[in-house]
């Protein structure tokens, strides 16, 4: 990211959003601050203060936490969602395709659970890891492109797995090409339409205080709360 782009991003707004952020409660927005995942936790440190870095994980995490409120989800099975989001791209190995990295992320989380769970201040439970890493592995999958074992495994967290599908892409702002931008057509959360607007303002803004000097969690936060998603 670099400053023509984070002007060429501005200048491209989309059409206005259509439903304001809610500020999210503490327990909630306690967990998107530790979304901020340790850096040791990456495959590659490099990739940090990438296009998939923590930016992008907090932002997704952020915006899976206001969808899951919006369409009024238990905390279970919205801090499931949240802890999937946050985890979903931390074994890749580079900002291109990457194929695999969501099984890799996923066995990492799996393997990992009872650091990652409690570093959310959540117990392990087998249920929890399972579902997590279900939505961590396919997110990276096209829903047209499951095979067998995919269906199967998406039958046991098909909502989660939709939800971390419609975060992930609604964060596509930080691409530079119109074509790889959100798009309707890959997921499978109505809602997602609604949220276009404030996933391009927290884009918008936390890469420009990154370009700016902020760090990654910095500048995220920075633009979450001044967005009203989470308090000071």
């Amino acid at each position: 990211m670099d400053a023509a782009t984070v002007t060429w991003i501005e200048i491209n707004r989309p059409e206005p959003a259509n439903i304001s952020p809610t500020t999210l409660p503490p327990e909630l927005s306690l967990l998107i601050r530790r979304s901020a995942l340790p850096v040791d936790w990456l495959a590659d440190h490099r990739l940090y203060d990438s296009l998939h870095g923590v930016r992008h994980s907090m932002r997704t995490a952020a915006l899976t936490a206001l969808l899951a409120r919006f369409l009024e989800w238990g905390e279970e099975d919205t801090a499931v969602a949240v802890v999937a989001a946050a985890l979903h791209d931390c074994r890749r190995l580079d900002d291109r395709g990457d194929p695999g990295h969501g099984a890799r992320s996923a066995l990492w989380a799996t393997e990992h659970a009872p650091a990652v769970w409690h570093h959310f201040g959540i117990e392990p439970t087998g249920p929890r890891i399972t579902r997590a890493a279900a939505a961590i592995r396919l997110h990276e999958v096209p829903y047209d492109g499951f095979g067998p074992a995919d269906l199967a495994e998406y039958a046991s967290a098909r909502a989660i797995c939709d939800l971390l599908k419609a975060a992930d892409a609604l964060d596509r702002y930080r691409l530079p090409k119109l074509g790889w931008w959100p798009d309707m057509r890959h997921v499978r959360v109505p809602a997602f339409r609604r949220f276009r607007g404030i996933a391009f303002d927290l884009v918008l803004h936390s890469e420009a205080a990154h370009v700016a000097g902020a760090g990654s969690a910095e500048a995220v936060l920075g633009a979450l709360v001044e967005k009203g998603v989470i308090l000071p």
